[in-house]
């Protein structure tokens, strides 16, 4: 019985636990820019899924078109239309809803890895469902960036990045996702091949003040981005944490995410 049990502890510790299937969490598909909970995403648009046991490690996209699977993630399906894939790890998945999916209704959602296939997740759908991506996710510092490529932010208050604040009459370029269809067809996972803009142009404002919109469309650099492009108006009060918003679509985004404002 002696050289039995210790088999037995012997087996324990070289015997891998039972891989398990991903779990996705109620409510835990969200927009990838904004992470608000409560609202509809929006096809074309890039999306968080959180859960557990999503993909086995840490996989990041190195390349465009995007890839359906990555790492151990086999498929992501919205309506049984796979989604590209940005970055998988056990408790999050970035990808792309299909232009496919409808813009409204719901869908539901699976996540097929090599350990097994997730219970369905129903997520509302949307045709608008803006989010400003920023340095932390849905507070702090948007990725607002000035013409000579720094960010709208503080001078020296994100590391490893240039930064110097804007001011009144500056063109800055605002990278964000959810704003629904585009004048041009774009394929899933892909960049648009020609000028995609968006059907709706959006609000934006900077510190509660309405800006002048100069282009609003897909970036041609990465799937799913929206990219807005501002004058920043007159009469903004000057502060290295200004209130950076969009509103389209009934959806006004957050007062959390901000620019750096000079006053002169």
């Amino acid at each position: 019985m002696q050289g039995i049990g210790k088999m037995a502890l012997a087996l324990a510790f070289v015997t891998p636990a039972l891989a398990q299937a991903p779990a996705i969490n109620s409510g835990g598909v969200v927009n990838a820019a904004s992470f608000a909970a409560g609202q509809p995403i929006t096809p074309g648009s890039l999306i968080s899924i959180f859960g557990t046991n999503l993909a086995a490690a840490l996989a990041q996209a190195s390349s465009v078109p995007l890839s359906t699977n990555l790492g151990n993630v086999q498929s992501v399906t919205f309506n049984n239309n796979p989604a590209p894939l940005i970055f998988v790890s056990p408790n999050q998945i970035n990808a792309q809803l299909p232009w496919e999916v409808p813009q409204s209704g719901t869908a539901t959602v699976v996540v097929k890895t090599s350990s097994g296939a997730s219970a369905a997740a129903s997520v509302p759908l949307g045709p608008l469902s803006p989010g400003i991506f920023a340095v932390n996710f849905g507070v702090g510092p948007a990725i607002a960036i000035n013409l000579d490529g720094s960010l709208a932010a503080a001078t020296g208050s994100i590391p490893g990045l240039p930064t110097h604040p804007a001011k009144a009459g500056d063109y800055i370029e605002i990278l964000c996702t959810g704003l629904g269809a585009v004048s041009t067809p774009v394929t899933t996972g892909a960049v648009p091949t020609s000028l995609a803009q968006t059907v709706t142009t959006p609000v934006v404002l900077v510190g509660g003040v309405p800006a002048q919109v100069t282009f609003s469309g897909l970036t041609p650099q990465f799937p799913g981005v929206n990219q807005v492009n501002i004058v920043i108006p007159a009469g903004v009060t000057p502060g290295n944490a200004v209130p950076l918003q969009l509103q389209v679509g009934g959806i006004t985004t957050t007062n959390q995410v901000t620019i750096a404002i000079s006053g002169s």
